[in-house]
């Protein structure tokens, strides 16, 4: 059967609009809620959910399964008895979802997070459908811990209104976006760069790829929710063993990526992507606490960009180390 008949070949006699991509590992305690969000979404457009498991150790698979069998010709899962991101695969979306993506638009979500609007997916395809110079939405994120207890809600809000975002914008951009909140014109991700395939997260490239595409579009709406740090997760991840180690890692592949994507648009972006770079290399040192990084005058206007919070910890953990650790130690007692 050729592509365009599988296209058509739903139970509704529709092309499908949206194939919505779910990257999953030992999301059991989640997994149930992020797809009951993505099947809630209010939309006059098909939708198919392909959903990659990466050999999950807790109940996901099952209860993934429970799912196909209730929506079988929504839901069609990959479910791995070997785990593919422990072989080098650090972008299971693109080795494994994107490949199968019949839609015109690509969604993206991991497994632990969910969509809390119901209209997120048509506003998203409206504005798209209204505008084909844009190649890419995206929007703000509630962001919660494991409990559920809400974090800083500036911390996935890259923009205080709603607007178009240009590429030199996406390109440098001072504050992370959702995953969740993607949705890509299919053909952007047909054809995957290296800078794609060999870094270590799958959001980034995904908005550079975006960039070098056309415009994109912003709202300033939390129509998803991110949980942050819980565990398993990448966020997680990084926490454990050698923290300092890992994250000089994370800049030094970072730095990789932009400085490939500058190559591959041919110096279009040189600027923001060097500057991009720059800031990842900073908010690495910020993690770590190296201060003479922090407050070097090579740094001081990434050092703006940080909130007044952070600026205020920060400082406090600079000038009153002992002070600053007691606090936190007996915070953590509690």
């Amino acid at each position: 059967m050729s592509k365009v008949e599988t296209e058509v070949n739903n139970e509704h006699d529709k092309p499908v609009m949206v194939s919505v991509c779910v990257v999953t590992y030992n999301h059991g305690k989640y997994i149930g809620t992020c797809l009951d969000h993505i099947l809630g979404q209010e939309r006059n457009f098909e939708i198919e959910i392909l959903i990659h498991d990466d050999a999950s150790i807790d109940n996901a698979q099952e209860i993934i399964r429970s799912y196909q069998e209730k929506y079988p010709d929504i839901i069609k899962p990959i479910l791995r008895k070997e785990n593919q991101y422990s072989k080098g695969i650090t972008n299971i979306s693109g080795a494994f979802n994107f490949p199968r993506a019949i839609g015109k638009y690509v969604a993206l979500t991991d497994g632990d997070d969910y969509w809390c609007d119901p209209r997120k997916l048509q506003k998203q395809v409206d504005y798209m459908e209204a505008h084909p110079q844009c190649v890419f939405t995206f929007h703000s994120a509630r962001v919660v811990t494991e409990d559920g207890a809400l974090v800083n809600g500036e911390l996935m809000r890259p923009y205080k209104q709603s607007r178009v975002v240009k590429p030199e914008e996406l390109v440098d951009k001072a504050i992370g976006s959702p995953f969740a909140s993607f949705l890509l014109r299919r053909s952007i991700v047909e054809k995957l760069p290296d800078y794609y395939v060999d870094c270590p997260v799958g959001d980034r490239p995904l908005e550079l790829m975006a960039a070098a595409a056309g415009d994109s579009y912003y709202f300033d709406e939390a129509m998803s929710v991110y949980r942050f740090s819980i565990g398993g997760s990448w966020t997680e991840s990084q926490m454990t063993g050698d923290y300092v180690k890992k994250q000089e890692k994370f800049a030094s592949e970072l730095w990789k990526m932009y400085k490939s994507f500058d190559e591959e648009t041919g110096g279009r972006f040189h600027e923001a992507a060097m500057r991009a770079g720059g800031r990842n290399e900073f908010l690495t040192k910020v993690n770590t606490r190296d201060f003479k990084a922090i407050y070097s005058a090579d740094n001081r206007e990434f050092y703006k960009e940080l909130n007044l919070r952070d600026r205020f910890f920060i400082g406090f953990e600079y000038r009153m180390p002992k002070l600053y650790k007691w606090l936190r130690e007996r915070k953590n007692d509690r």
